[in-house]
């Protein structure tokens, strides 16, 4: 029990602070703790004449009290009144460095562009705004208490139904809803799959490719190597020579070189995943909705349901900040989810599950996919004929593919990869090669950039590829 200690009565300037009057008082009592003026033991004035003194009333000056109390800065003793808590010191050390910014290092905010070769983002004006809110209206006036109930680990049974149906129309995909399991984007569910197939197998990702995963898996604690791609995707023989447990591909439109993988070849995938009891294949089917021409190549999942964990994302299709991804997992992977993970809540608020399968039930995600096809079609008409009027044939060849939003530059020049892109820079211009994604010994100038253009600015694109003309 601390000794009384006399102290004079409290004088603050409360006006010279933000906030309610008990937070103000807070606020400067605290501050005279954190810099010794009122130390340990220390009585502190009684409610009333505290607030006698300083003009207000003594509910507020029993809250501001209440409030240092919870916070470990007073204590109350009956009978005896408040006192500064013997742990004030402490509590000071800990508040200075709890306070102090020095240590900490913000991410660095969005550079600021004139334009962007390479951006992935889908334009505001084509994500259907009214179709989408009148989903939301309707979830919520006709779910009601659905809405507030614990989503099941895998997703509301009405979304996994949705999505099902849509993989057996538009992939051809023989899917049971207990097979899919809904999160918050697919580098979520990622993480959960290490933890489902485990740590300790080899995994492997293309390369070139997208390298966040090889971040992904390696903070993940999992092992991760590289397998080199030739014209036709992966080359299986470097599955092999990685000593590969689980390979992490995208044979229906490679990010980022575009490659869709001949049957011949994934014939070749299945044959490699099949030598061994333990081996997996991730196909990551991320945006095979925007196939131009013709019906896409059947998935590795419709001929191999056992070895394939099929993943895909509505970041492409709907919204890149629709953070709604999904995988289906092979019957037995699925079964040991439930028996293992099923603890883990589902990432994505119920709200949004029932307006996307409502969405995807009623019709609308099959007409957004049709619409946006036929949009992205003549768009990608409109920048090759624009990119063929300003760039020279001898300077330029174009790498197109019937499948995904991106193209391939193929430049003529001597200049680096590097130096295209410094030069280009230099004028608020980013463009990305397929350079910047290869990964583990793989290296060199590939003279081949990315071109996406999901959300390319069609105003700005005739000056920035003059300057690109110029970097040549």
């Amino acid at each position: 029990m601390p000794e009384d200690v006399e102290i004079e009565m409290l004088t603050y300037d409360l006006t010279s602070r933000r906030g309610t009057l008990c937070r103000r008082l807070y606020e400067c009592i605290k501050s005279d703790v954190l810099s010794g003026k009122l130390s340990a033991g220390e009585k502190l004035p009684s409610k009333r004449s505290l607030a006698r003194n300083l003009g207000v009333s003594a509910i507020t000056v029993e809250n501001a009290y209440d409030q240092l109390i919870a916070e470990g800065y007073a204590i109350s003793e009956q009978r005896r009144g408040y006192y500064v808590s013997e742990y004030a010191s402490k509590r000071k050390e800990i508040g200075n460095h709890a306070t102090s910014p020095t240590w900490v290092v913000a991410p660095k905010g969005e550079e600021r562009l004139y334009f962007d070769f390479s951006s992935n983002q889908t334009e505001n004006a084509n994500f259907p705004f009214s179709v989408w809110a009148r989903m939301l209206r309707e979830t919520i006036s006709r779910r009601g208490a659905a809405l507030l109930k614990k989503s099941p680990c895998g997703g509301v049974v009405e979304l996994r139904r949705a999505i099902a149906g849509h993989l057996s129309s538009f992939r051809a995909m023989t899917v049971e809803p207990d097979q899919i399991f809904v999160g918050a984007g697919t580098e979520y569910l990622y993480g959960t799959l290490i933890q489902l197939l485990g740590r300790e197998k080899i995994y492997c990702i293309e390369t070139p490719g997208y390298k966040k995963l090889l971040k992904i898996y390696e903070h993940s604690g999992a092992q991760c190597r590289s397998a080199r791609m030739d014209e036709h995707g992966v080359v299986v023989d470097e599955l092999r020579a990685a000593r590969a447990d689980v390979a992490h591909l995208c044979p229906n439109h490679h990010f980022p070189t575009g490659i869709t993988t001949p049957l011949s070849r994934r014939f070749e995938i299945l044959a490699w995943v099949n030598e061994s009891e333990g081996r997996y294949v991730i196909e990551d089917d991320y945006d095979s909705e925007f196939r131009l021409n013709g019906r896409p190549l059947p998935t590795l999942q419709s001929v191999d349901a056992e070895k394939v964990v099929y993943m895909n994302t509505f970041s492409k299709s709907l919204a890149s900040t629709i953070r709604i991804s999904y995988m289906v997992l092979p019957p037995a992977l699925a079964n040991r989810f439930y028996e293992t993970l099923s603890f883990y809540s589902c990432t994505v608020s119920t709200f949004e599950q029932y307006a996307l399968a409502a969405f995807i039930g009623q019709g609308y995600f099959e007409k957004h996919i049709n619409r946006m096809r036929l949009h992205y079609k003549h768009k990608r008409a409109r920048i090759l004929s624009e990119i063929r009027a300003i760039l020279p044939d001898e300077a330029c060849q174009i790498e197109e593919n019937d499948s995904g939003l991106h193209f391939i530059l193929r430049l003529t020049t001597r200049r680096s990869d590097g130096e295209i892109q410094a030069r280009l820079m230099e004028h608020g211009v980013r463009i990305a090669a397929i350079s910047d994604y290869e990964t583990g010994d793989v290296s060199g100038d590939s003279r081949r950039f990315i071109l996406g253009y999901s959300n390319l600015d069609e105003e700005r694109l005739r000056p920035s590829l003059e300057l690109l003309r110029k970097a040549l």
